[in-house]
């Protein structure tokens, strides 16, 4: 059974789970696999929508986690964790319009946005699983 206090390593799969479906996505838009590639897009959605989900669920619960290194690591994950948390609060908005403008076959504005969407939600995957390892691991 999942407790609250999984929900950390749970969110971290979930982000790295988007990342990979964000880069497939990538991928076969590239190759021109339009239906796969909205399968993964939609799953990636899904994900990072169960991803939120978790994320509210243990933070109401715990609260917040404080970073225990000091001197340049401390630095170097406050850079990291400020740009995410900013970039972080525009994905949902971002994602939401991209999703829209695909599932309406407004495909000149879904690409127009999806130049935006995608760069900056793949680093807050990354960078997700990134913070979750020096908050949870790295003086653990």
């Amino acid at each position: 059974m999942i407790t609250v206090h999984d929900l950390p390593t749970v969110n971290a799969t979930l982000n790295a789970t988007a990342a990979v479906l964000l880069m497939a996505g990538y991928i076969l838009i590239r190759r021109r696999q339009i239906t796969a590639h909205r399968r993964v897009m939609l799953t990636a959605f899904a994900v990072s929508v169960v991803f939120l989900i978790c994320y509210l669920i243990y933070h109401a619960q715990v609260g917040s986690v404080h970073f225990r290194g000091t001197g340049a690591i401390r630095t170097v994950y406050f850079t990291i964790l400020i740009t995410h948390t900013i970039l972080a609060a525009c994905v949902p908005v971002l994602a939401i319009i991209t999703l829209n403008r695909a599932l309406k076959a407004r495909f000149d504005k879904h690409r127009q946005i999806a130049r935006w969407t995608f760069p900056i939600w793949l680093y807050v995957s990354v960078t997700g699983v990134v913070v979750y390892v020096m908050l949870y691991h790295l003086y653990a």
